[in-house]
C-alpha cells in the first residue's frame, strides 16, 4: 500500500515482518560478493616518506637568507619542475612503471603524475611559521616499485631544493657585482666632478667664508699701513731733498767757483721745508704747542732774512750726482736714491694689496651662487655614495649568503623517514569492500520491498478500506474455527496471499 496512504510505524513493521526475506537475500550475498571482488581488482601500494624543513643554521642577524620567497610557493615551483616530462619520462623507463597496459608515453606520465601526492604537514607549526615539511607519496601496483620511485621524487626534491637555493645566491650576487660596477662608475664621475669644481672655484667654496672675510681685513689693515708707511717714506724724502738743497746751497758759500752766490736760493729751500713741516704741526697740535711755536719763529726769522738779502741767482737742486758736489751731497743723493727705491717697492706692495683685495672681495661676492652649485654636486655625490655602500653590504651578504648554501649551512630539506615499504595494499580495503557490499545489499532489498509494496492493491485493514472507499468501518468480524480457505494469489515471489484480510478477520464495509 504504499504510496496510496500515509503508512504508521505499525505498516512499517509489518511490511518488514512480511517481507524480511527479501532485505535478507542482498545484505547477506553482497558482502560476500564484495569480499570476492577484492581478489579480483588489481592492487595498489603506496609509498610514502617525510621530508622535514630545516631552517638556516646561521642566526639571520649575523647572515640573511638571499632566498626569501614563501616556502609554499618555492615548494609548488619544485612540485612544477620536477613533475615536468623531462623529469618523470627518464623515471618511468628506469622503474618501467604502468608498461603492462598499453598506454602512450604521454598517458604513461599523466598517469604517474595522478600518483603523485605532495601533502603538507598539518600541524600548529605549520599555521604559525609557515610549512615545517611535507609528505611525497607514489602509488604503484608493486610494493617495491611504489618504494623506489617514492625515494627517487624525494631525492629530486632534496637536490632541486640545494640547486635551486644556491642558483639563486649565485644570480643574486652576480646581479649585485654589476649593479656595483656601475654604482662605482657614477661615483668615480661625480667624484672627478666635484674635483674639478673644487679646483675650479678653490677659495670660494662654503665654509672659506670666515677665512675669506679675515683674510680681507688682515689686507685692509695691511693697505693702510703700507700707505702710511708710502706717505712717511714720501715725507722724508721730501725733507732730505729740502737738506740737501740747503747743502748745495750753502756750498757756494764755502766754495767760491766763479763769485756765484747761492745763499738766498738755500734759505728759500729752508723757508719751504720749515712752512710745510709748521702746516703738519698744526694740523695735529694747537697753536701753543712747543714744536709749533718753536718752527714758526725759525720761519720768520728765515722770512726776516731773505727779506734782508739781495736777489737769489739760480741753482741748481738736482739730485743727480754731479762732480763738484761736496761728500755731504752725494751721501744725500745716495739715500734719496734709496729712500726712491724703498717707496717704488712700497708703492708696488700697495699695488699687490689692492689686487689681493679685489680677489677676496670677489670671492665674497661669488659665494652664494657657488655655494648653491656646490651643494647639487655633493648631493649627488653623496647619494651616488650611499648607493655604492649599500650595494657593498649587500654584495657582502651575498657572498655569505653563497657561502652559506654552499656548505649547505642554510635552509634545506632533511628526510626524516625513508620511504617504506608497504606491508598491504592501500586499495582495496576489503572491510570497506564487505561494508559497501552489506550496504548496497540493504538498499537493494529496501528498493524492492518499496517497488513491490507500490505496486501491492491489497486491502489489508481498516485504513485500506478508508483509503480506498472514504466509508467507515462498523465492524470487524474475526474468524474462528475452520475458516474456509480464502482465494489466494501470489505475488511477485511466487508467495500466496488473501485478497482481504483484516489481521486474521473478516472486514464490513458500510459503504452503499
Amino acid at each position: 500500500m504504499l504510496g496510496h496512504r500515509a503508512l504508521t510505524v505499525q505498516d512499517y513493521l509489518i511490511i518488514l515482518k512480511r517481507r524480511w526475506w527479501i532485505l535478507a537475500i542482498p545484505a547477506i550475498i553482497f558482502p560476500i560478493v564484495g569480499f570476492a571482488l577484492t581478489f579480483l581488482v588489481q592492487p595498489q601500494y603506496i609509498s610514502q616518506t617525510l621530508v622535514l624543513v630545516e631552517q638556516q643554521k646561521v642566526p639571520e642577524s649575523y647572515v640573511k637568507a638571499v632566498v626569501t620567497e614563501d616556502l609554499s610557493g618555492r615548494l609548488a615551483s619544485m612540485k612544477e619542475q620536477i613533475l615536468s616530462r623531462s623529469r618523470l619520462q627518464p623515471i618511468i623507463e628506469r622503474f618501467n612503471l604502468f608498461a603492462n597496459s598499453k598506454l602512450s608515453m604521454d598517458e604513461r606520465i599523466d598517469l604517474t603524475r595522478k600518483n603523485i601526492g605532495i601533502t603538507p604537514i598539518q600541524s600548529e607549526i605549520a599555521r604559525t611559521n609557515g610549512l615545517p615539511g611535507f609528505f611525497i607519496s607514489f602509488q604503484a601496483n608493486d610494493a617495491r616499485t611504489a618504494q623506489l620511485v617514492c625515494g627517487e621524487i624525494q631525492s629530486l626534491f632534496v637536490s632541486e631544493n640545494l640547486s635551486d637555493r644556491a642558483a639563486s645566491a649565485a644570480g643574486t650576487t652576480e646581479f649585485l657585482k654589476s649593479q656595483l660596477a656601475d654604482a662605482k662608475a657614477k661615483l668615480d664621475e661625480q667624484d672627478a666632478k666635484l674635483a674639478k669644481f673644487q679646483q675650479t672655484y678653490m677659495g670660494k667654496l662654503p665654509g672659506a667664508e670666515a677665512s675669506n672675510m679675515n683674510m680681507l681685513t688682515t689686507l685692509n689693515t695691511q693697505l693702510d699701513a703700507a700707505t702710511q708707511a708710502l706717505a712717511r717714506m714720501e715725507q722724508d724724502r721730501s725733507y732730505a731733498e729740502s737738506i740737501m738743497a740747503l747743502q748745495q746751497a750753502q756750498q757756494p758759500q764755502t766754495t767760491d767757483r766763479g763769485g756765484v752766490a747761492v745763499a738766498p736760493q738755500a734759505q728759500q729751500l729752508e723757508l719751504q721745508q720749515l712752512q710745510s713741516q709748521l702746516a703738519d704741526l698744526k694740523a695735529r697740535y694747537t697753536d701753543d704747542y712747543p714744536d709749533v711755536v718753536s718752527t714758526q719763529r725759525k720761519v720768520n726769522e728765515l722770512e726776516r732774512k731773505l727779506a734782508q738779502a739781495p736777489a737769489p741767482s739760480v741753482a741748481s737742486a738736482s739730485s743727480a750726482p754731479k762732480p763738484t758736489d761736496s761728500l755731504s751731497v752725494q751721501q744725500m743723493r745716495a739715500q734719496l736714491r734709496s729712500m726712491e727705491q724703498a717707496i717704488a717697492q712700497k708703492k708696488r706692495d700697495q699695488a699687490e694689496i689692492q689686487a689681493q683685495l679685489r680677489t677676496y672681495q670677489d670671492r665674497i661676492a661669488s659665494s652664494p651662487a657657488v655655494e648653491e652649485e656646490y651643494k647639487s654636486i655633493t648631493r649627488d655625490t653623496s647619494t651616488a655614495q650611499t648607493f655604492y655602500d649599500d650595494l657593498l653590504n649587500k654584495i657582502q651578504t651575498a657572498k655569505m649568503a653563497t657561502d652559506l648554501e654552499r656548505r649547505q649551512q642554510g635552509e634545506q630539506f632533511r628526510v626524516m623517514d625513508e620511504p617504506n615499504l608497504p606491508e598491504s595494499p592501500s586499495f582495496p580495503k576489503r572491510s570497506v569492500f564487505i561494508i559497501g557490499g552489506f550496504a548496497g545489499g540493504l538498499a537493494l532489498g529496501l528498493f524492492i520491498i518499496a517497488l513491490l509494496e507500490y505496486l501491492d492493491t491489497a486491502i489489508r485493514n481498516e485504513r485500506d478500506i478508508w483509503a480506498f472507499t472514504k466509508l467507515p468501518t462498523l465492524a470487524v468480524i474475526g474468524f474462528s474455527g475452520e475458516a474456509e480457505p480464502v482465494a489466494m494469489k501470489r505475488n511477485l515471489f511466487g508467495r500466496r496471499s488473501p485478497d482481504v484480510t483484516a489481521g486474521g478477520k473478516p472486514l464490513m464495509n458500510a459503504g452503499g
